[in-house]
């Protein structure tokens, strides 16, 4: 589930036909004016073609002799693709996506909690403790705070090793590096994010499982609340 390269005018053109998908100014259904966009976008007809099999391989359009190119229903889009969560958030998610990532996150992460504190290792739980200073260094700082949950919680699913749920971090990361944002970009002053993930940490290295998964469960609830407070 490797993220598109987003360079040159090949990876803008990738973005603005995902993202007039995603509006629905090109609806599920519709045949694209490959005359049209071509012109619009000022590419030649190959850079286009090129762009469509990018969008092609994440479900979102298909082509049929006769038909030509066209958008495919959403429920054949490749919904866990980070670039499509990604380009979703960039044009303004439904609320309702923060809620779904939610849903998602709160099955796997305190799953892969429990996991982690039967299989981590010396270096999982040093990957773990530098994720912790990370947030402690950031001290205000919205990208460095940022930065440091993705790095807190891909050690988590790293310490697992569960091929599988390691493959998850697309999904995680693209959806909580948005709700970071959201929290640590707003002006109000937000709670210290440190005691709720060195909670997880120190059960995952007391191997306490139990423990493990209620801490993580409690920390993804005070991230709920986050987000509702920002919201208003």
């Amino acid at each position: 589930m490797a993220q598109y390269a987003r360079r040159g005018v090949h990876g803008q053109t990738v973005e603005v036909i995902a993202r007039r998908i995603l509006a629905g100014e090109i609806a599920a259904g519709e045949t694209l004016n490959m005359t049209a966009l071509q012109e619009e976008l000022d590419v030649s007809l190959t850079a286009l073609r090129e762009a469509l099999k990018v969008l092609s391989a994440k479900g979102m359009v298909d082509a049929r002799q006769k038909r030509g190119t066209f958008v495919r229903p959403r429920a054949d889009w490749n919904l866990l693709d980070g670039d499509v969560i990604r380009w979703q958030f960039a044009e303004g998610a439904d609320p309702r996506l923060f809620d779904k990532l939610h849903e998602v996150r709160s099955i796997v992460e305190p799953a892969a909690a429990r996991l982690a504190a039967s299989r981590a290792t010396e270096a999982d739980l040093a990957a773990l403790a530098g994720a912790l200073d990370e947030m402690a260094a950031a001290n205000g700082d919205p990208a460095a705070a940022v930065a440091a949950d993705l790095s807190f919680h891909r050690a988590l699913l790293n310490a697992t090793h569960n091929e599988l749920l390691e493959r998850m971090e697309v999904v995680m990361e693209t959806g909580l590096a948005e709700r970071d944002r959201l929290v640590h970009g707003g002006v109000e002053p937000h709670d210290d994010p440190v005691p709720s993930h060195l909670a997880v940490v120190e059960a995952i290295r007391a191997q306490n499982a139990t423990a493990a998964e209620t801490a993580m469960r409690v920390l993804l609830e005070k991230a709920v609340r986050d987000v509702e407070k920002v919201r208003g």
